[in-house]
């Protein structure tokens, strides 16, 4: 079994490289992806010597890869590199080299988009509890609306302020300690090439290539500074997180989120209105729990049914708990 999912994970990645060949227009990452796929294709061939097998094994695109294929033709390949590496897809890191504000943004999208994703998860769990606990507790259905907004406004509200704050903390760190390097670079600029040396050395380069190559780097002051953050404090100072778009992403998901289980209320009193409301929020959380598995390289079906799972949960313990405050 084993040797099959090897087999299976290579056959993966060589189909998925032949996608990425086909609509990559810089012609050496076409290049590159046609030889990874080539590769792929013959480790598959090794692991398959070491099957024992009646027949040709043919390979089937499971639901998740087809998901991501259809998203590469669409996007492109740059746009979901992030998904592609959790896949163990190889040579995404021509991807993370970034030097320019268009290849950034594609980095605080990826960010902004999980964080979007996450916030619609909250609103809908949070806002169907909400209801949930209200109609166990016999209100009537003005106050079950009525509470629903207050609870997304106040929600999508805490959500921004925090994910801001949270966001802007990080960056404010971030950046004291890229100033403090860009002051020790203008400062002491040798002590410095001599610190970037030693690093390169530690990664076993020979010391006169290290030092080559650290004087290269030096010599440049917005390279140099970029470097030192990558190589001394782990940071890459054109993938800092916007504070203002994280806080509008997570805003506008939590308030999407929250809104579905309310629309049914918005079409008058009928009995259907919180079967609806809970059917639309069920097929959402599902809905959620596959696009997660595109980052987790989780079985889409299974994270959609624990993502439906822990809705129920939240939902049936509120609504108890709601039934009780009710008849108290």
């Amino acid at each position: 079994m084993e040797f099959y999912n090897n087999w299976w994970e290579e056959k993966r990645s060589a189909w998925l490289y032949s996608i990425m060949a086909a609509h990559e227009k810089n012609i050496l990452h076409k290049k590159l992806f046609t030889d990874l796929k080539e590769a792929a294709e013959k480790q598959a061939l090794l692991w398959e010597g070491k099957m024992t097998v009646d027949k040709p094994l043919i390979f089937t695109p499971d639901l998740r890869s087809k998901i991501v294929a259809s998203l590469i033709s669409l996007l492109g390949t740059e746009y979901m590199h992030t998904i592609l590496s959790a896949m163990k897809i190889r040579g995404m890191s021509v991807f993370t080299q970034y030097h320019n504000e268009h290849k950034h943004t594609s980095i605080s999208a990826t960010s902004n988009l999980r964080a979007a994703v996450f916030g619609v998860n909250d609103g809908l769990i949070s806002n169907m509890s909400l209801i949930l606990g209200i109609a166990g507790a016999n209100a009537n259905q003005h106050f079950i609306v009525l509470a629903g907004i207050a609870g997304l406004l106040a929600g999508a509200c805490s959500m921004g302020a925090g994910e801001y704050i949270s966001v802007r903390s990080q960056r404010e760190v971030f950046e004291y300690q890229i100033a403090i390097e860009r002051q020790e670079l203008e400062e002491y600029p040798e002590e410095e090439m001599e610190e970037l040396s030693l690093i390169y050395q530690a990664r076993r380069i020979p010391k006169e290539q290290a030092d080559m190559l650290a004087k290269l780097m030096i010599e440049n002051p917005e390279t140099g500074l970029n470097t030192l953050a990558r190589e001394e404090l782990g940071l890459n100072p054109e993938e800092l997180v916007s504070p203002v778009g994280a806080m509008l992403a997570s805003f506008i998901s939590f308030a999407v989120g929250a809104s579905i289980p309310i629309l049914p209320f918005l079409f008058g009193k009928h009995d259907w209105n919180l079967g609806v409301s809970m059917a639309l929020t069920a097929a959402a959380l599902f809905m959620i729990g596959t696009v997660l598995s595109l980052f987790t390289n989780r079985n889409p079906i299974l994270l959609g049914l624990r993502m439906l799972g822990t809705g129920c949960i939240a939902g049936v313990l509120t609504f108890f708990i709601g039934k009780m405050i009710g008849v108290g």
